[in-house]
């Protein structure tokens, strides 16, 4: 499996914090999902990677240059329609103004919600504006999608739904690169898991290895605290 990431020695320290310490990391798999306990560094490591936060010391080697969208837990809807939220996004990436309402439209199909295309972002519930964050980003057809906890505030029938949009958006071609506190979910999603503690990776395992045989004491106490 070709890595199309490669990290080296990447660490992140901020007010005398070493958040992220000494990660080496090489990402290949479809669908790598990232585990760990509160506080580990999981999110940061998926902004270090999208290139919201700068790394204190590492690299970042991409095999080539990835087109990228990021969707996180709480997503940022726009005073306006559901739409025109996807539309906006296609605006930004520079869409010939005739084709970005066509996407736009086909993206809220694929997620369900092309009966709410006209109804104010803002007032619908919460796991439908995360679809309508995932149609936005999947209208640009990314090369590489990150979730950071995408389903982490909502119910169990739209967390499902949430799911079955990732498992789409895969389908189509594109990398998913997740956290999740949700093993369930990590165990339908997941090709690989990375195992984050204390700022450091110390398991990369395929999915079904991890939860049958994790390799490390951290991962086997993770497993057994968040399983009911």
């Amino acid at each position: 499996m070709t890595a199309w990431l490669s990290i080296e020695g990447l660490s992140l320290v901020e007010g005398g914090t070493r958040i992220i310490d000494g990660v080496s990391l090489q990402l290949g798999a479809q669908r790598s999902v990232v585990l760990g306990p509160n506080g580990a560094g999981k999110s940061t490591l998926l902004r270090l990677i999208h290139g919201l936060l700068h790394p204190s010391t590492g690299t970042l080697s991409w095999l080539q240059p990835l087109s990228q969208a990021m969707v996180f837990q709480r997503p940022v809807m726009l005073r306006t329609t559901a739409l025109a939220n996807v539309v906006y996004g296609l605006k930004l990436k520079g869409y010939p103004a005739q084709e970005r309402e066509r996407r736009a439209r086909a993206a809220l199909a694929r997620v369900g919600l092309e009966t709410l295309a006209k109804r104010p972002a803002r007032l619908l519930s919460g796991g439908e504006q995360q679809r309508v964050a995932l149609a936005r980003v999947w209208a640009l057809e990314p090369e590489l999608l990150i979730l950071d906890e995408p389903t982490a505030s909502l119910d169990p029938a739209s967390s499902r739904e949430v799911e079955r949009i990732i498992k789409d958006i895969a389908a189509a071609g594109t990398r998913i690169l997740m956290t999740t506190h949700n093993l369930g979910q990590a165990r339908r999603l997941a090709e690989e898991i990375v195992f984050i503690d204390g700022g450091r990776v110390t398991e990369q395992t395929p999915v079904t290895e991890f939860f049958q045989s994790p390799r490390t004491d951290a991962a086997q106490d993770f497993l057994e605290e968040e399983t009911p």
